[in-house]
């Protein structure tokens, strides 16, 4: 039920179409305080239209609401305030919840098309670091959110498998390179290795050029190259699914980097075909004057091809299989400019779908106000965190409920939740401070403070040994007390649309935390299993609360333990 979209079509109706329902819904607020009512409306843009006081307005209007959705409205100022008829409302939302369960706050806005998501994408031969979590769960978030929206999520791992990186480290391999530490802990030795090189190289610049001429041979298909970098790649691989499998992600597309290798070509034609190729400074650009953006680099001097050729391709490879409706790239801030020219430059070529290329940035995880940087090899290792929370996970169960029957299961539910929730409940542009303790607090905004209050509604209805069913008498005769549980459920459908039209998944972060606060404040002043004529509808109440909290998780990619 969306009331406001409801008192939007009934002022609708009442100032006689001056403003169009979604104007109306658009000004509709929440007022701060529930002594000013559910919802409100100001009448100061009816002002300009109607030339009256927006006060004598709100007085005009108030007298002509009639609706059983409403049981008052009162007029404060040039505010309309309405106050929902509690009872009505409070068992219409909770039929709701119990007859559609986990489908319920579902839209169906993408009537089942295809959406590409760019996510996650970490560097061949470095290792998983904190930094890709950004991108990792935050992709993840949102195909689950684009699903709960009616499309269909094609989750895309755009690995870092090619460049001049590769030179570099078949060069540092080649001179102190050892095959059996490189089989016994492939990413750390090969990581210790690429820094030696960096290091190394700043004293001796022919090493520059050394892993300058490797790569070249590995783009020419020289044998030992290609070997060293497919060993490389596949060692990565397997370790990252190792953490993939630990977080729960999982992905349609692995095709990264050199997927795209014998793909480039056709772009360079394309360009040619269109005119767009002009020369500067011996390389091949898209002048991109017009946008305002400095032009796109397509081909360097020497003829070799560049990051914006191989996403040219990977976008018209993945508008070829995939027909996308969108196609979203979660994607680090500091690219903002890559995307705009990437999107220009496709527009320039006459693809009109590009338009429908968005680029989702998102601020640094930083560690002592620093960003992480793996040339340094100054990198905090994620799953070592994601072990780390699961261990401190572990030893709060023992502390607490030692006797929990499946506890490694809930440790690792907790624990990779709790560093999941931590970057999601954060508003994705803002920077994060890497913080092991802030993460694994168990109490106020966490996702292991939402976990526990999910497990206790769950333990309340086993305690009830309550049944959902159809024959269910969910009427009460006061929903005083549980008003302020039963509109933040309301409000559940309206989180999941907004979450959506903003690529946002903290606004479904924050929207839990809310309800699970709510709950637990209702759940210390109503004593919930005592019999009375209320309690059918208290624990249809609580029924629903852990419907919708399990769901507000799920949607973010983290599991929702029945007991704690």
């Amino acid at each position: 039920m969306n009331y406001k979209q409801e008192l939007a079509e009934i002022l609708f109706e009442v100032l006689g179409h001056e403003l169009n329902v979604k104007e109306l819904e658009m000004l509709i607020e929440k007022p701060k305080s529930q002594v000013h009512g559910d919802l409100a409306f100001p009448c100061f843009t009816l002002a300009k239209v109607k030339r009256k006081s927006p006060t004598v307005i709100a007085q005009e209007v108030s007298e002509k609401i009639e609706s059983p959705t409403i049981e008052k409205v009162e007029v404060v100022g040039a505010y309309i305030n309405f106050f929902l008829n509690k009872r009505l409302v409070s068992e219409a939302i909770i039929a709701e919840i119990m007859e559609q369960k986990e489908q319920y706050g579902a839209h169906n806005l993408g009537d089942n098309r295809n959406v590409t998501i760019d996510l996650s994408s970490p560097n061949i031969a470095k290792p998983f670091s904190m930094g890709h979590l950004r991108s990792t769960v935050i992709g993840n978030a949102l195909a689950f959110i684009v699903e709960k929206c009616g499309y269909k999520p094609v989750r895309i791992n755009h690995i870092g498998d090619w460049g001049t990186q590769f030179g570099k480290l078949i060069t540092a391999y080649k001179l102190w390179g050892d095959v059996e530490k490189v089989k016994q802990n492939p990413i750390k030795e090969l990581l210790t290795l690429y820094v030696k090189f960096h290091e190394e190289a700043e004293s001796d610049p022919a090493l520059v050029e050394q892993g300058r001429s490797w790569f070249k041979s590995l783009e020419d298909g020289n044998e030992e190259a290609l070997a060293l970098w497919q060993w490389f790649r596949d060692e990565s691989l397997q370790e990252f699914s190792r953490i993939y499998e630990l977080m729960n992600v999982q992905f349609d597309s692995f095709a990264g980097e050199a997927f795209y290798n014998d793909k480039m070509d056709r772009v360079v034609e394309l360009l040619e075909d269109k005119q767009l190729l002009v020369e500067s400074d011996q390389a091949q650009v898209v002048e991109l004057l017009e946008e305002e953006l400095p032009p796109c680099l397509i081909k360097k001097s020497d003829g070799a091809t560049l990051y914006a050729t191989r996403d040219l391709a990977a976008a018209l490879y993945r508008k070829e299989n995939y027909d996308f409706d969108l196609s979203l790239y979660v994607v680090g801030n500091e690219q903002s400019l890559h995307f705009k020219q990437l999107i220009a430059v496709l527009e320039k070529m006459g693809c009109q779908w590009a338009k429908n290329m968005v680029h989702i940035p998102f601020g640094m995880m930083l560690k002592d106000g620093k960003k992480m940087s793996t040339r340094k090899g100054k990198v905090v290792l994620l799953e070592e965190v994601l072990n780390e929370s699961i261990e401190m996970a572990k030893n709060n169960i023992e502390e607490k409920n030692p006797n929990l029957i499946n506890k490694d299961a809930v440790a690792k539910q907790v624990g990779v939740g709790a560093v999941m929730f931590h970057d999601l409940k954060n508003f994705r542009m803002n920077d994060i401070e890497f913080s092991l303790e802030e993460m694994l607090r168990f109490e106020g905004e966490t996702g292991p403070y939402v976990q526990y209050t999910y497990a206790r509604g769950c333990s309340i209805l086993r305690k009830a040994t309550w049944q959902t069913g159809s024959d269910l008498k969910i009427s009460s005769p006061s929903w005083e007390k549980e008003w302020k549980v039963v509109i933040l459920l309301s409000e559940f459908p309206n989180a999941v649309k907004r979450s959506f039209e903003q690529f946002d998944p903290s606004q479904i972060a924050k929207y839990i935390v809310d309800l699970a606060q709510a709950f637990n404040k209702y759940y210390a002043e109503v004593k919930i299993l005592e019999e009375n004529a209320e309690q059918q509808a208290r624990l249809a109440l609580v029924y629903s609360v852990t419907v919708v909290l399990k769901e507000g998780l799920r949607l973010l990619g983290i599991e929702a333990p029945e007991e704690m």
